[in-house]
């Protein structure tokens, strides 16, 4: 290369240089970048559950039992239960619309027991003290991924009752097979982040693909790839056109029907609030 060029082209020359030392740099950083369960968690998501498994006694350690003043304001509580894999009744799927951009939207599953026994599992981001969620930040490896484990006085009250989103809880259509694989798939992921912290991706480790992953995982099923999982507000509507909900309603009047703000708010305080903010079963049912 001759002096003439090196001194025609010196700016363009330093700019790519100064552009591949960037890239390179931010490579080495994200190769250095690990998931970590040891930094200054915010508060309501400082203790991570466990899980123990013992045939088919399943124990979860530290489900969360917030009691919410405000959203930033509560007193934390959690216990610990054992619940029998034998005694698993039903499964619920849970959509929270939360902007009035059509499309963001949290969801996730919850599982109900013999006895009026619910436990709920939301995957979130893990926020560290003085963090809260931005979306663009959550398309790179920034936010760890957790498995709250909560009673639904807590995770399905903070969004009904709390922060006044709309809130949908369908009755999901499974065998017994089918839900016994996926309340233990999720278990065991439980303790696999316990174990292995793994990061959120906005894209592909969210909430809405971690239920698609453990549903196919669980029941050998495929479910096919779709924007309504990206944009799970829109993802009751997939779930029903895929045969997912066990209702015969067509969508409005499902989510006229599973919309539980209005039972949620009239027993807030009702020890049973979770029997309570179901549909009542359809006339003419047994």
């Amino acid at each position: 290369m001759s002096t003439a060029f090196l001194a025609a082209h010196r700016t363009p020359l330093l700019l790519l240089a100064a552009t591949l030392a960037i890239v390179a740099a931010c490579g080495v950083a994200l190769l250095l970048h690990r998931p970590r369960n040891d930094r200054d968690w915010s508060l309501d998501q400082a203790v991570l559950p466990s899980v123990e498994l013992a045939g088919e006694q399943v124990t979860v350690h530290a489900i969360r039992d917030f009691v919410y003043r405000s959203e930033t304001d509560y007193t934390p509580r959690y216990y610990d239960r054992t619940f029998d894999v034998g005694r698993l009744l039903r499964i619920y799927y849970v959509v929270e619309p939360f902007t009035s951009f059509k499309g963001p939207a949290h969801t996730f599953l919850s599982f109900e027991f013999e006895g009026e026994q619910f436990l709920a599992v939301s995957i979130e981001i893990r926020k560290r003290r003085g963090q809260s969620f931005q979306a663009w930040r959550s398309i790179f490896p920034y936010y760890e991924l957790m498995y709250v484990v909560a009673d639904e006085s807590d995770v399905i009250k903070l969004r009904s009752n709390v922060r006044k989103d709309t809130v949908f809880v369908y009755p999901v259509k499974a065998d017994a097979a089918a839900r016994r694989g996926i309340f233990l798939d999720y278990m065991a992921r439980v303790n696999q982040l316990r174990d292995h912290p793994e990061f959120y991706d906005l894209l592909t480790d969210n909430c809405t693909t971690n239920i698609v992953d453990s549903v196919n995982r669980a029941t050998g099923k495929h479910i096919p790839w779709s924007y309504q999982v990206l944009l799970p507000s829109y993802s009751d509507d997939y779930a029903l056109r895929m045969g997912l909900l066990d209702t015969d309603l067509p969508l409005a009047a499902a989510r006229a029907r599973y919309q539980i703000n209005a039972r949620a708010a009239a027993y807030a305080d009702d020890p049973r609030f979770s029997a309570k903010i179901r549909a009542p079963a359809p006339t003419g049912s047994p």
